[in-house]
């Protein structure tokens, strides 16, 4: 048996204790997985050890993990200097040879403020939008006669009127802007209030040039 035991754990015949002599390989069934539990122990101990002497050299103020204070601010959240209307930028988007969608989804991004490193989703960091040529906004395929706009007056049934996309902008082109940009904004105080910073405009004028836009 002992000649079995050392033949099936060869790297187990000499294992020793801390400071003490060779053992005998264990004898009897299972003496290699006793011997291996028990080799395991041991590593187990030393290891404890060791983790006990870097806490205590951790208090003395060595540890590397308190090295350096912890910044928990990395992430910049914009103050209200940052939304302040006097330092916003103008821009002016020409809607002339544009399709409706890419031209609103452009206007929203410049409302949000999505171009800026400082983006922030609950806060109005972004710019005002002047949008001229509203008349000749184009779309694609057969929504200039199949898209559909339609109103009527709350609680008032029987009012509802509709009118399609030739229709409205021959008769309020800027309107048809203004929806498109609101359907793209957030839902509530917030795109409430990001809607007031958008201008429309029919044609190519505009009466916003003190404030400098740009283009």
């Amino acid at each position: 048996r002992k000649i079995a035991s050392a033949a099936m754990a060869p790297h187990l015949v000499g294992v020793t204790r801390a400071g003490g002599a060779a053992r005998a390989p264990l004898e009897g069934r299972g003496g290699a997985r006793r011997a291996a539990a028990a080799a395991h122990v041991r590593v187990q101990g030393e290891a404890g050890a060791r983790g006990r002497s870097t806490v205590a050299r951790g208090a003395r103020g060595t540890w590397p993990g308190h090295a350096r204070k912890i910044d928990y601010n990395k992430t910049y959240y914009p103050v209200k200097a940052d939304t302040d209307a006097q330092e916003k930028v103008w821009y002016v988007i020409d809607a002339e040879g544009k399709t409706l969608g890419r031209l609103a989804c452009l206007a929203a991004n410049y409302l949000r403020g999505k171009h800026l490193p400082s983006f922030s989703p609950s806060m109005d960091v972004g710019g005002y939008v002047v949008v001229i040529n509203a008349g000749k906004v184009g779309v694609t395929g057969r929504k200039a006669t199949d898209k559909m706009y339609y109103y009527h007056r709350v609680h008032r049934p029987g009012t509802m009127k509709t009118e399609t996309f030739d229709k409205l902008r021959e008769r309020i082109p800027e309107r048809i802007v203004e929806r498109a940009v609101r359907g793209m904004l957030p839902k509530g105080r917030l795109g409430r209030h990001l809607f007031t910073h958008l201008k429309v405009y029919p044609g190519s004028e505009h009466p916003h040039d003190a404030q400098k836009p740009v283009e």
